[in-house]
């Protein structure tokens, strides 16, 4: 590893903290860079060369990227405080009908001002709505709405060895664990056992009786 900062880019609701700090432990003197960017231009800083990796929300387009799908997130609903909504565990997207949809271009710090001050509702994937929780909204799932996935993808044809590690520090490898597999140790090659020998019989100094001579 040289001294060259290696940068993150990511979206709104991905915690860095756990990988962050696993690679600050090992290496110490790369600098982490960060790039924190919207879903609309959640590619942008990797294509350009302004981040080495990116967390993103799928789906993406793929084409000249590896991509290593990481966790799903359940939707959810934003809505006003004392909305119908909020008297409820969960809502369906059936429910959602007749109900004003924020657009969804803005941020979503921008969009739950909006719905805190006009009213309306926005989907945000659950990471993004308790980061951008407030005491003037209340969020709910939506329990059929397909989920989000959170995926960490990097360009191809640029795979070096700062994004192999990090790649491994989210897969959760240790700082012990090695990408190659080591030959095993061989054991000593055991000497033969020796052939047994037999014991000599003692003499005690007893002997044979004689048979009598014949006359």
């Amino acid at each position: 590893m040289d001294a060259e900062r290696f940068t993150i880019a990511f979206v709104a609701g991905v915690t860095l903290t756990r990988w962050t700090s696993a690679w600050q432990e090992r290496h110490a003197s790369v600098p982490l860079g960060f790039v924190p960017t919207l879903e609309g231009d959640q590619l942008d800083a990797l294509r350009s060369g302004e981040a080495d990796i990116a967390f993103v929300r799928l789906p993406i387009e793929s084409e000249g990227l590896s991509v290593i799908p990481l966790y799903a997130e359940q939707p959810m609903v934003v809505v006003q405080k004392g909305h119908l909504f909020e008297a409820m565990d969960a809502v369906t997207l059936a429910d959602l009908d007749g109900e004003v949809r924020v657009d969804e271009s803005l941020t979503p710090a921008d969009a739950v001002e909006l719905v805190a001050a006009a009213g309306g509702v926005v989907l945000l994937p659950q990471s993004v709505a308790r980061l951008t929780a407030r005491k003037d909204v209340v969020a709910r799932p939506v329990s059929d709405a397909a989920e989000t996935r959170i995926a960490l993808v990097w360009r191809a044809d640029d795979t070096t060895p700062e994004i192999e590690e990090f790649v491994g520090i989210v897969r959760g490898r240790t700082a012990n664990s090695s990408r190659s597999a080591q030959p095993e140790p061989v054991a000593p090659k055991k000497a033969p056992p020796k052939p047994a020998t037999k014991k000599a019989k003692p003499i005690t100094g007893r002997t044979r009786p004689r048979k009598p001579r014949r006359r």
